[in-house]
């Protein structure tokens, strides 16, 4: 699954709290089907039975998912969705903060909601894809140290740690990865 960088396009994990799961519920401002524009920290965006459908199926996911396995999972459930609609969801999803967004070793985008609102960092399994949400005061502080220092301004960064988590390490030390 994941192991390459943050994708460029995505503002860091602004979502909103709510769902069942304590995930971000993807209801996107509580509004029923059909209610018209939503506000967003973006332009305002139309509520349709494509966008809830996707923004439901991200609720049910634990881990990142690519738009094709998105894709195939809303054809599963019966749900009318195009390719090129998911992929278009998905984008607005990422650029309203919405979801997070990464780039796997073959430079594919997956989307995930993440339960942490606000900036933080992923822990990532290069073998079976699991992540989990970090905070990193110390590399706020050596972030903004090092731009300061060189005289940057309004800076941004993501960090992605990549590793086995202790599941796939138990795997891999029972000679079964």
């Amino acid at each position: 699954m994941p192991s390459g960088t943050k994708a460029d396009t995505s503002p860091s994990n602004a979502a909103s709290a709510g769902s069942p799961a304590g995930r971000p519920s993807g209801t996107l401002s509580g509004s029923a089907p059909g209610a018209g524009a939503v506000p967003g920290p973006g332009k305002e965006q139309r509520v349709t039975k494509q966008r809830l459908a996707v923004s439901a199926a991200l609720d049910e996911l634990d881990d990142f998912v690519s738009t094709q396995e998105l894709y195939r999972i809303l054809q599963n459930q019966g749900v009318s969705v195009s390719l090129a609609t998911a992929y278009r969801i998905l984008q607005s999803l990422a650029e309203d903060g919405l979801v997070d967004v990464l780039r796997n070793g073959e430079g594919e985008a997956v989307y995930r909601r993440c339960a942490v609102t606000g900036h933080h960092h992923h822990l990532l399994c290069r073998n079976c894809g699991k992540a989990v949400e970090v905070e990193a005061p110390a590399v706020e502080t050596w972030a903004a140290r090092i731009a300061q220092e060189h005289g940057y301004t309004e800076v941004a960064h993501t960090v992605e740690i990549f590793g086995l988590c202790p599941d796939c390490t138990a795997l891999r030390a029972a000679g079964k990865l």
